[in-house]
Parts: structure tokens; sequence; C-alpha cells
């Protein structure tokens, strides 16, 4: 990949410095090269093909969740959808597909990943909804399964309540070492997660963020990211772990 101001080979091992604009990630050589992006990204954005960062969002299925939570899932979805992100969930109904609505009304993309085989088995075997994704991948993989597949996927990934299923995710999600943003006061395992990191007590990269409102931890999730994430954005990168060895941001 190049550096979209002075054309330079970059990769994301020796990138000096990244910005988001419009969703899409952009690598630079160095700090300078940023800046000239960040004052003037028409300018460049054109001269390379930047990829759209992903966003997984993680909650519970419920369907009789509290209606404030429900809204606060939908301003979530807008919020994602507004920076030009690309918003994964579960495709399950709940909160999830609450974030997904709120999305697609905001004119995002929506990728739902089924645990389904088919379209077919989708709706009746696992009673998920159709209404709120542009793409729907079928994995067959299972309700579990597929919780592997949704993490991978994502870039960044988003806690919004839930349950033993969210819990799982959360765990893959924070032993490959991604950026973890928790919507705190939206119920369910949130209201944890502190106490179960402190006694996990092992550094993998992970990095959290704690917000109660949707739109201040989707713009903390992406300066972190843009920051320090990106040089180490999972496990399966090379690079340092956590240079200070605290992993709450």
């Amino acid at each position: 990949m190049h550096d979209p101001v002075c054309m330079m080979d970059v990769g994301l091992r020796d990138a000096g410095a990244m910005a988001v604009h419009d969703g899409r990630a952009y690598y630079f050589c160095s700090s300078g090269c940023r800046e000239k992006f960040v004052t003037e990204p028409e300018k460049y954005r054109a001269n390379v093909q930047a990829e759209r960062l992903t966003v997984g969002v993680m909650g519970s299925a419920d369907t009789d969740a509290d209606d404030t939570i429900g809204q606060r899932a939908r301003i979530l979805g807008e919020t994602i959808a507004g920076e030009g992100l690309v918003l994964i969930t579960g495709a399950c109904p709940g909160l999830p597909r609450e974030c997904a609505l709120g999305a697609r009304q905001y004119n995002g993309l929506s990728v739902g990943i089924s645990p389904a085989l088919s379209l077919d088995e989708h709706i009746h075997k696992y009673h998920s909804p159709t209404d709120a994704f542009d793409v729907l991948i079928y994995t067959g993989s299972g309700l579990m399964g597929r919780e592997v597949t949704n993490i991978r996927s994502s870039d960044m990934v988003i806690i919004l309540g839930g349950r033993s299923g969210t819990l799982g995710e959360f765990a893959i999600a924070y032993d490959e070492g991604k950026l973890i943003g928790v919507l705190e006061g939206s119920g369910g395992i949130t209201s944890e997660l502190k106490n179960l990191v402190r006694n996990i007590d092992k550094d993998t990269g992970a990095l959290l963020v704690y917000e109660s409102d949707p739109v201040t931890l989707v713009g903390h999730l992406l300066e972190v990211y843009t920051e320090k994430h990106f040089r180490r954005p999972s496990c399966f990168c090379t690079g340092p772990l956590s240079d200070d060895g605290q992993n709450e941001q």
C-alpha cells in the first residue's frame, strides 16, 4: 500500500501514522504526511484505494430489551454509519438488530454474519431477522461457531448488553487483542467487564474503552485506533503488546 500524500510504499507493520476519513483507513510514512492529508483529504484520497474499517457490535438478542437501551443501540448504529464505517453483527434479533436498523436508516453498510447454512435456516431455525442487513453471510457454524467469524471480521468490537453468548464474543475479542468498546449502562455483562478484566490479569494487547454515550464511544474508539491500536490490531499481527501494561483507555 502507499502513503496517499508522498506515494511512498508503507506497510501495516511500519507505517509512521494513520488516519480514518469517511470510514476508510489511510496509512502514512510519517506524521507530517498525515497532517497534510488531514488538512486537505480531498486533495489526496483518490491517490490510493483505502479499505473501510469494520465495527462489530455484539449484544443481547433479547427482544424484550428496555426501549431506552434499544434507542441507544439505534443511535450507535447511526453513528457508525455516519462515520462511514461498516457495521458487523451476528444477524440476530434484539440489540444488534436495533443497531443495524439505525445504520441502515443512516444509509450505512450493515453486514450480518448468520449461524445458518441458508436464508431458510436463518429464518426458520434461528428465528433471525432479514430486514436490517445489506449483506447476509451464511457460515453454517451455529451460534457459537460464528462468534469467531464475527470478531475476526471486525477491526473494532463494541459490547452492548448481552449474556453468555456476548460474553463468549468478548472473550474471543479480548484474547485476540482487539480494541473493544463497552457501552456502559446497556445492561447484561457490561456492568461486570471491568472486574472481569481485572481478575483475568492478562495482557493480550486488547484495549478497552468505556463510555455511556454511543456517539462518544465511537469517537473514542476511532481516536485510540488511529493513535496506537492500528499498529497491532490483533494478536495475529507482529509488534509489541500494550506498551504501558494498561488495557483501559
